[in-house]
């Protein structure tokens, strides 16, 4: 009742939207649109994750901004993907934080653009969360038109890696192992055994999430032999927010905070730190919303 409201309040229409990435796979998104809006968010959900985030989500439109959330291909553990081929039929396979492929966010994450364009919003602004962060940069590394999007906002950019190796290190290596020989025998979307890796992951997604060395680990701080080449190819602004008591951190967040500040020497790039926040931002999502919605009044 009160989301109803809410959109009332702010003559928003929602609306469940459907659209095809480049290469013809089909997202669904929710497509809160307000009236004479200027500028346009797109949310891109974190490991896992999904769409819906109510607590934070829709509250950042407002009578300048509209706001497109969508289901990108890693969205719950396992999901069906479909592809439409040319003459109109359907391709089904496996997705999900489970089978998703990183590098297919850009895909993603155009389609989207590309939804937004169509309906003439002309600014564009990136908001990432968790391992939507890592999409996003990724994406904007990887496109040949980084001026189609005004800012990047990046919520939670931590590592998975050091994550993972700080706290199951015998654990990653054994996994890391027996992911290896799968994709090396053909078998890279062969989910891991739960008595080697406890968490629904295949092969080759455990490999991009929990390897050094990956195209995924573009927050390195915890390989400090890497350069971040990805992260320093963006030449937009990015606007990067820190929990205080992010659960996923492997270290202090000062040295996170001081890894990207040296990282993104001479970028324009701002970070903000919420006090008393977890990785989702439980009773802090004002907090954020406030930080979104400063970011984007430029």
């Amino acid at each position: 009742m009160i989301f109803l409201l809410y959109l009332s309040y702010i003559n928003m229409n929602c609306q469940p939207v459907r659209f095809l990435t480049p290469k013809r796979f089909q997202l669904n998104g929710l497509w809160f649109l307000v009236p004479k809006s200027k500028q346009v968010i797109i949310f891109v959900h974190a490991l896992g994750g999904a769409m819906f985030w109510p607590s934070l989500v829709y509250k950042l439109a407002d009578s300048r901004t509209s706001v497109l959330t969508f289901n990108n291909r890693g969205h719950d553990k396992i999901s069906r993907l479909i592809c439409w081929d040319k003459k109109g039929k359907q391709h089904k396979s496996l997705a999900g934080s489970a089978h998703e492929v990183f590098t297919d966010c850009v895909d993603d994450i155009q389609g989207a653009v590309n939804f937004c364009k169509k309906q003439g919003f002309k600014k564009i602004i990136l908001v990432g969360h968790s391992t939507g962060c890592q999409k996003s940069i990724y994406y904007l590394a990887k496109t040949k038109k980084q001026n189609q999007i005004a800012k990047v906002i990046l919520l939670c950019p931590i590592s998975d890696y050091a994550d993972a190796i700080s706290f199951h290190k015998k654990e990653v290596k054994k996994a890391e192992s027996l992911a290896l020989k799968l994709v090396k025998s053909g078998k890279k979307h062969q989910l891991l055994p739960p008595e080697v890796w406890p968490n629904l992951h295949d092969a080759q997604r455990f490999l991009s999430l929990f390897t050094p060395n990956s195209q995924e680990e573009i927050f390195c701080y915890a390989t400090p032999f890497r350069r971040p080449a990805t992260l320093q190819k963006v030449i937009i602004p990015i606007i990067l927010v820190f929990a205080q008591k992010d659960e996923y951190l492997d270290r202090p967040l000062s040295e996170v905070v001081k890894w990207f500040e040296e990282s993104l020497a001479g970028k324009n790039a701002i970070i903000k730190i919420i006090k008393n926040a977890n990785h989702g931002f439980f009773k802090r999502e004002k907090a954020v919303i406030d930080i979104i919605k400063q970011a984007t009044e430029k």
